[in-house]
């Protein structure tokens, strides 16, 4: 999810009415953009959870407090296996930390910013937002069951090195975990039971990947989901993913198409 991507919305003129001006605003967004390649999840996490919740795009950007309010305490709930109302619940809930969220804050920010926006929490918002997050924080260290650790890239740059990148099948677990780690995707989404379960309306194949590079020229990935449940009934849910190093997710995927040759239509994980 990039900062350059409009909203419904049209923000107010941030400069006189002069090609010039304009020109100079946009080269320094620009620039101002090239520090900020770390925001695209915290703009993708935000995103999905509108989707999740219904939010109206005219209200996605500029956000209001209780949007983002909303954002906030969705992103640091991990529903306690106590609290029947969140257990039962039939939005998903993806927990990461408080200093993770407070980053996603910073990226959405950015995003108003990049957009013409004024950035869209105060300093008074945001002490509402900390007394929110404190408390769900207070909630989770109070739990006698820790949390699952995360899956880290230490993790998966072990795992790579176990791979043998020119076997179809090593091939495709790699390409696998790569996507779904830097994509936020859950193993189900990038995974098939067997075989006889696989269906292209609900399981990704090659047609549904996409290259391409963006405004700034930095090439990217895009996976459309054709069964997701954060997406409306009929379409797809886009996954972009970016260039990572060592443990690129466009490498891996690049790698996949060259060691095992499919059809459009065959899955796009396979060997």
């Amino acid at each position: 999810m990039h900062l350059l991507l409009a909203g419904s919305s049209t923000a107010p003129p941030g400069t006189l009415d002069n090609p010039v001006l304009h020109h100079l605003a946009n080269v320094a967004s620009r620039a101002s953009l090239r520090e900020t390649s770390g925001y695209g999840s915290g703009l993708r996490k935000f995103h999905l959870f509108c989707d999740i919740f219904s939010v109206p795009k005219d209200i996605r950007l500029p956000a209001p407090f209780a949007v983002l309010h909303s954002f906030a305490l969705w992103a640091a709930t991990d529903p306690p296996p106590d609290d029947l109302v969140l257990r039962t619940a039939p939005e998903p809930f993806e927990p990461v930390s408080i200093a993770v969220i407070r980053k996603y804050l910073a990226a959405v920010r950015a995003w108003h910013i990049a957009q013409g926006w004024p950035p869209p929490l105060s300093h008074d918002d945001h002490q509402r937002i900390n007394w929110s997050l404190h408390g769900l924080e207070s909630m989770c260290t109070a739990r006698h069951k820790p949390i699952c650790p995360p899956i880290t890239l230490a993790m998966l740059s072990t795992l790579k090195g176990c791979l043998q990148l020119h076997d179809p099948f090593n091939a495709c677990v790699w390409a696998m975990a790569s996507c779904a780690f830097f994509g936020m995707m859950c193993f189900g989404e990038v995974s098939v039971k067997s075989r006889s379960d696989f269906s292209p309306t609900r399981h990704l194949t090659r047609h549904d990947a996409f290259f391409g590079t963006d405004l700034l020229g930095k090439a990217f990935a895009r996976l459309d989901l054709p069964s997701a449940k954060t997406a409306q009934p009929g379409e797809t849910q886009p996954v972009f993913l970016t260039e990572q190093g060592d443990l690129c997710p466009l490498a891996a995927l690049r790698n996949l198409a060259h060691v095992v040759p499919a059809l459009a239509a065959d899955p796009l994980f396979s060997w």
